[in-house]
Parts: C-alpha cells; structure tokens; sequence
C-alpha cells in the first residue's frame, strides 16, 4: 500500500492559532520543534526541571519554564517529548490530572501510547508528529527554509481535527516543507524500535566490535583494524544515505562492491535473519517494552554494566586515541 503523503498545501497553521502547546522535555528535539514552533507564531510553554544543562538552556533561548503541572492546567496541546521511560509517571502526576476536553496529547514516539503505558481519556485529541530526524537537524533545516520529513499518526480524534491539528504542527516545525507520511502509532513504534535494535545500533555496533576483534585476533595492529572496521563506516554510511546502496556501489571500489555482493550474505546469514525476526516478535509482544520499563524501576543494572563493558571496550581506547590526530573531529560540534 503506498503511503499518504502531506506537504504544506495540505496543511493549515491557522488551527493553532490561538492555541497554547506545552512541550515537556527540552532536550534536543524539544528546544529543535520548540524555537520553530515559536518562530512559526506558535504560543509556546516549556516544561523543564530546574538544575540541569536543558533548563538553563531554555531560558537562554528566551522561554520561562515552567512546571509539567502549570503546563499542563495552561496549555491546549502537550507534547510529552521526555524519555520514554519517564513519560507515563510525568503524565499520570502532572498531566493527566488536568486533561479535560478539548484538549490534546501529542507525542514524537508511540512507545507509552502503543504499549498501554499511558492511557488517556477518550474525550481528549492523541496524535503524533515525529521528525525522522534529530532536534538539531530539525531546527537547522528550519532556519535554512528546508525542512525534515516527519511521520503523523493519529489515536484519538474526539475533536474530530486530529489529523488537522496534527499536520498544522509538522508544518510550524518545517515538516510539511519535506513531506509528511501517515502512519499508525503501531507501525512507527515497532519499526523504529527494530531499526534501533537489528540495524542502526545493535547490529550495527556489534558488527564494528566483531569485525575490530576479529583483525586484533589475528595478529593485525589495533589502530589498523580501527580504521577499517570503524572509522571508514562513515564514508559508506554517507554514500548509502546519499545515494542508497546502488548509488555505494557506484562509489566504492568494484572489488569492494563484488566482496559485497559475495561476501555480506555470509555474514548476516540466514541465522542472523531468523534472529532479527525473534527481535521483532519481542516488540511487537510487548516484552522488550516491559523489559525496559522493568530495568528502569530497578535503577538500571544491566543497562549501567552493558554501558561500561562498551566504553572498555578495545575499539573504545584505540579509537579515542586515533581520533586525536584527527583535528577536524575534534574541532567538530554537534549543534544544539
């Protein structure tokens, strides 16, 4: 089935005209579709804790934020754009006590949505607009007259605009500009948590370790296997997110494209496809939800030991070295 999608003809700013959206969260893709919003003639609250590098951050950029609670009582739309596993107690404290009807939540990932973690009144708006881009890129591509593509997704519409509320703020925070897919709170969820887990991180990091710890083993220097199983993957990544893959081939060596076309089946086999499909049943049944939101509720054990055993990783070392001579990486900031 081909996708629906919307542009800015398709999309009217005056439905949130005279309206008030609150955004919960000013982290990166908070302050990116905050500061559009606002330059879009949107009326804009911030909900930020005191006492971090995001609060302060907030008021530099000229908002006065405020408590999730006082967004919640002001504001006609909120935006729950803190991290997952602490949607659902924000919003059950100091969201859903003041949700009346007429009002709308709006959400950037399905994840509490789908998963039942958040479960809001009937008689209130639910949707989506999520850039399938990061806030940086969102704010950049702004003020550039571009935009980032977003995803919209609708799951309740008791005003019966949803959808129209929905594209007026993917077109205030330059989506439209780009185009914007319809989709369902299901399908981004699931997708997008099997990319993260099969491709974009999981496979993605532990095929760079493998690769590294393969080289080393077999008596080839460390700073070698570095550069060929790390630091070059950006060259290709750049080419496949140009041009996609064919457009790679076309850009690397043919004996580089002939040992991939012979070589790359062997490595992610039909046991790592088979592997990749139980990756997806664990989604789409929930249990890698509860298993997250359970690592939460415990402090994070294995979340925090994982996390060290990839920073002491060998690749780690030899790579935060390497990069040292490298001044155009060091000299490289990540817009905020």
């Amino acid at each position: 089935m081909k996708a629906k999608i919307y542009y800015d003809d398709d999309a009217d700013l005056g439905h949130l005209k005279g309206k008030k959206v609150a955004i919960v969260g000013y982290g990166i893709q908070g302050r990116g579709q905050g500061l559009n919003l606002r330059d879009s003639g949107v009326e804009v609250l911030i909900s930020q804790r005191k006492g971090g590098k995001n609060y302060d951050l907030a008021v530099e950029d000229g908002f006065d934020p405020i408590t999730a609670e006082e967004a919640a009582q002001q504001a006609d739309v909120i935006q729950l754009l803190a991290q997952d596993h602490l949607q659902a107690e924000i919003y059950e404290k100091s969201v859903k006590p003041f949700l009346k009807p007429g009002k709308a939540l709006l959400f950037s990932h399905g994840f509490n949505i789908h998963f039942g973690y958040i479960k809001p009144p009937k008689e209130v708006d639910v949707y989506m607009v999520a850039p399938k881009g990061p806030g940086a890129l969102v704010r950049t591509q702004f003020l550039e007259g571009g935009g980032v593509p977003c995803l919209v997704a609708i799951h309740q519409n008791a005003s019966g605009k949803a959808l129209q509320m929905a594209l007026a703020h993917a077109k205030a925070i330059g989506g439209t500009r780009a185009g914007v897919i319809e989709t369902t709170f299901k399908e981004e969820t699931e997708t997008d948590l099997f990319g993260e887990q099969a491709v974009l991180c999981g496979g993605l990091s532990e095929l760079i370790r493998a690769g590294f710890e393969t080289l080393v083993a077999a008596g080839y220097q460390p700073e070698m296997a570095y550069f060929e199983c790390l630091h070059e993957v950006k060259l290709i990544v750049d080419a496949v997110f140009v041009h996609g893959l064919s457009g790679m081939h076309r850009r690397v060596s043919d004996t580089a494209e002939y040992g991939d076309y012979t070589r790359g089946k062997r490595v992610v086999s039909q046991t790592a496809r088979e592997e990749m499909k139980k990756i997806l049943k664990e989604i789409q049944s929930g249990s890698f939800a509860k298993e997250w939101m359970e690592e939460n509720k415990k402090g994070r054990p294995n979340f925090t030991k994982l996390r060290e055993e990839c920073d002491n990783h060998p690749v780690e070392k030899v790579g935060a070295e390497l990069r040292k001579m490298m001044h155009w990486i060091q000299e490289a900031k990540a817009p905020r």
